[in-house]
């Protein structure tokens, strides 16, 4: 099986899953917990280098202010939980997204779990907390601004690639497939540059219930799929020949 490289997943549908079953929206994140385990564990198993989690998106902060909270919180507590065997595991973990509005006690214990697994080699975990695209080509800008102002970059020197050495994932390559949970059929502003040839791939199920099953389903449709990147089908098949 042609496996993916990188895979990014927006994990949506937690709340759902609670509200379906008269439980209180938290609940929905709580279980949530236990897909990204399975999901973490199988791309370890798979040998699968880069995996790319959504966890809390800029347009999150419009949410009830106790959900925000909760949600902190728990990955607090994820982070300070399940460190030691990500570490153990050799995961790299990496967070992305502005920190500027994080706790102080959230960037701290961030910047421990990045620090203890810097050095690590299997599979690289990027979480995406307080994450947009657009915030993240921004600030991509306003960086690569200062360095020509500075003198350290010529203006023709900003081409695609030098532009992409900016944004938050630039030592991770495009990801080849994105998983979108709970029936939506959009991106909703995440990795929107590097999104220009990912294969999107959408489900119905709701986040807290996407397992292994529903995993392989994910894997199965990417393998059928055709990537041609501006070639046509005739020149992608001599090329593999």
């Amino acid at each position: 099986m042609n496996l993916p490289r990188h895979i990014a997943i927006i994990m949506d549908g937690s709340g759902r899953w609670a509200k379906q079953r008269l439980l209180p929206r938290t609940a929905g994140h709580i279980q949530g917990i236990d897909s990204v385990r399975e999901i973490v564990t199988l791309c370890v198993k798979k040998k699968i280098p880069i995996l790319t989690l959504w966890a809390f998106s800029t347009e999150n902060w419009r949410r009830p202010k106790s959900e925000v909270s909760f949600l902190f919180d728990l990955i607090l507590k994820y982070l300070r939980k399940e460190l030691q065997t990500l570490h153990e595991n050799d995961i790299c973990l990496k967070i992305i997204g502005d920190r500027s509005r994080l706790t102080l006690e959230l960037q701290e214990a961030i910047h421990h779990a990045e620090t203890l697994t810097q050095h690590n080699t299997g599979l690289k975990l990027n979480v995406a907390l307080n994450y947009g695209g657009r915030w993240d080509i921004v600030q991509a800008i306003q960086t690569l601004s200062k360095d020509v102002l500075a003198g350290n970059l010529k203006v023709d020197e900003l081409t695609e690639g030098r532009i992409q050495e900016y944004l938050s994932l630039s030592d991770c390559g495009d990801p080849d497939l994105l998983i979108r949970t709970s029936g939506e059929y959009r991106i909703s502003n995440f990795l929107l540059w590097q999104f220009a040839y990912t294969e999107l791939y959408f489900t119905d199920t709701l986040w807290p219930d996407f397992r292994e099953r529903q995993f392989e389903d994910a894997l199965k449709a990417f393998t059928k799929r055709q990537r041609r990147f501006g070639f046509t089908s005739e020149q992608i098949e001599e090329l593999s020949a």
